[in-house]
Order: C-alpha cells, then sequence, then structure tokens
C-alpha cells in the first residue's frame, strides 16, 4: 500500500521507523531482530536507508597512497524486498542523487517496480566523507527536486528514452525529507522553506523531518511550510537522545539544536543508563505532545537506540 493511502487512512497517528542496511559482509540477523522487536507496536511503514560510495585512502607499505571507492553499507533494494515479503509490511527505500546517474536511478527504479515496491524516498544524500560540498556525479541530479521530478516522470510513463514504445507507468508514492532548523547549507529558514516547495510542486506526496528535540521548531515549521502553499502532511522524526557524547555529536552532524533543559540534565548526569532514560523520558514528552496535535505519524529514526525507540513507543501510542 502507498503511504499517502496509508495517511490519508489513518484514524490516529502512526508509527514509523528507520533502518540501516547491515555493515557489508554482514548478515541480516541484527536489521530482522530490530523489526522484531518493533512490529509488535503495528508500525504503518519503515523506511531504509541508502548509502552513496564513500572515497578512502590507504598507505601501502612502500608509502605510497592509494585512492580506493568503497560502498559499506550496499544492498537497500534486496533489502527491502526481502523485508516486505516477510513482514507483509510496506518498505520505503532511500533513493539518493549521490554517486547515481539519472539512468543508474531509473534502472533502480525500475527494479523496484518489478518487486511490487510502491513507495520511495527521495534524497538528494549528504557529501562524501572528507568534502565540504556535494557534488553530482556525471549526468546526475544536484538537487532533491530533479530525482522526484524524473520519479514522477516514469509514475506518468515518461523515461529518459522517449522513443521506447508503449512505456509502463510506475506507481510510485514520494517522500521527501524537511528541515525544521532548516538544512545546513540553505541561506536562511524562509529559502529552505522555498526550496521544500519545489520538491512538493515536483511531485512529492509527503515529507519527513529531520530529527529535533524542540517541539516548537516543528510546529513553526508546518505553520511556515503552510504559508508558503505546501499542503502535503509533514511527519515529526524522533531519536532518542542516547549517549553523552550526542551533546556535540548531534548538532555537528544534523545542524540542530539541544535544548538546555536537555543538555543540562544530561550534562549533569554520571551513568550511561541515566543518560537512556533521560533520552527516553525526553522522547516520550515530545511524542506525546505531538500525538495531542494529532500529526499524521511520527517517524523513528532507530541507529544505536532500537531498545529506547521501543521504550518510546510503548509508553506514547
Amino acid at each position: 500500500m502507498k503511504v499517502s493511502q496509508i495517511l490519508s487512512e489513518a484514524k490516529h497517528t502512526l508509527f514509523t521507523f528507520e533502518i540501516l542496511p547491515p555493515l557489508k559482509g554482514h548478515t541480516l540477523d541484527g536489521i530482522t531482530s530490530t523489526v522484531d522487536k518493533l512490529r509488535q507496536f503495528n508500525p504503518a511503514y519503515f523506511n531504509i536507508t541508502n548509502h552513496q560510495i564513500e572515497t578512502v585512502y590507504e598507505e601501502k607499505e612502500d608509502g605510497t597512497i592509494i585512492r580506493k571507492t568503497v560502498r559499506k553499507r550496499p544492498g537497500t533494494i534486496a533489502l527491502s524486498a526481502a523485508l516486505q515479503y516477510r513482514y507483509s509490511i510496506p518498505v520505503v527505500p532511500h533513493i539518493i542523487c549521490g554517486g547515481m546517474s539519472a539512468d543508474e536511478i531509473e534502472n533502480v527504479l525500475i527494479e523496484l517496480n518489478f518487486l511490487g515496491i510502491e513507495n520511495v524516498f527521495a534524497l538528494r544524500g549528504d557529501p562524501p566523507k572528507g568534502e565540504r560540498r556535494f557534488v553530482p556525479c556525471h549526468g546526475g541530479w544536484e538537487h532533491t527536486d530533479q530525482l522526484v521530478r524524473q520519479i514522477q516522470a516514469m509514475n506518468e510513463g515518461r523515461y529518459l528514452d522517449d522513443e521506447l514504445k508503449d512505456p509502463v507507468k510506475s506507481n510510485f508514492c514520494i517522500g521527501v525529507a524537511g528541515y525544521p532548523e532548516k538544512h545546513f547549507e540553505a541561506a536562511n529558514k524562509a529559502i529552505d522553506i522555498r526550496n521544500l516547495k519545489r520538491k512538493q510542486d515536483a511531485g512529492a506526496d509527503y515529507i519527513v523531518t529531520q530529527l529535533f528535540y524542540d517541539n516548537e521548531a516543528y510546529f513553526s515549521f508546518v505553520r511556515e511550510c503552510r504559508e508558503e502553499g505546501i499542503t502535503v502532511p509533514i511527519i515529526p522524526g524522533i531519536k532518542p537522545f542516547s549517549k553523552k557524547r550526542d551533546l556535540t555529536m548531534l548538532p555537528q552532524t544534523f545542524s540542530i539544536d539541544i535544548p538546555s533543559e536537555l543538555y543540562d540534565a544530561v550534562d549533569k548526569a554520571g551513568k550511561p543508563e541515566e543518560i537512556r532514560q533521560i533520552g527516553i523520558d525526553w522522547s516520550i514528552s515530545q511524542v506525546r505532545q505531538l500525538i495531542a496535535a494529532k500529526v499524521p505519524a511520527v517517524h523513528f529514526y532507530t541507529m544505536g537506540s532500537v531498545d529506547s525507540v521501543a521504550k518510546v513507543v510503548r509508553e506514547s501510542f
């Protein structure tokens, strides 16, 4: 079932979550363990991330440096199919601009269509590790709205090769990302929301936000989006705080603010268990307020915090 249909038919706030493919060389055991822990709460669907090729440098015995490209977490398409048919829960694989040409993206979409997967999440992707700015590969897209436009074109039966005879229309529901505290590359919040409007105009069906720890940032973001003419559902993204190093890592990685009350509580905490409980309690408070506000769904980022997410969902939904 398409996410847009799931959201439109929902009678209450839904629960969704996101998982990463396993590292190269590992099995699906860790992934299925995550799904098994969370499916008891009846998730409406779950996202599966996609990771572009990274550049690494290795020093050889003779002192020379060699440049290699690696994909540390391959398998998004296969994992999506395996989980959707194993659990009978809709999956939403991420499709990224980074490291892929438009032709390669089209081939991925064709494979997903063959597999009966009708939901995708369109992202530009971050710059490769060690690089400051995003640069599309040859024949690729620089912005997410271009990727969304390509997916929507396939939904209308228009492929990159305009000489195809009787091309079949795809049927993808398209999700995109939004940033309550603005994308770190945007000049200001107004420009960032204007960019988000372009994604909707290109064919996006719904939005999932970057994680945040101050609900007012989300509510303000929704108001500003509506004023800009963005009408699609906007789903808040939540990740329970779990480690003291998150105080510096999360703002640096995601360009978000940590509320003073949360910062002080974590900073004063001693044991790791105490910090995790602070994070759980904070997320429960966030989620309860969001549910009271009748948000369409709450999306959980589970990386490193599956047990915490389970506790939050159990106490909130």
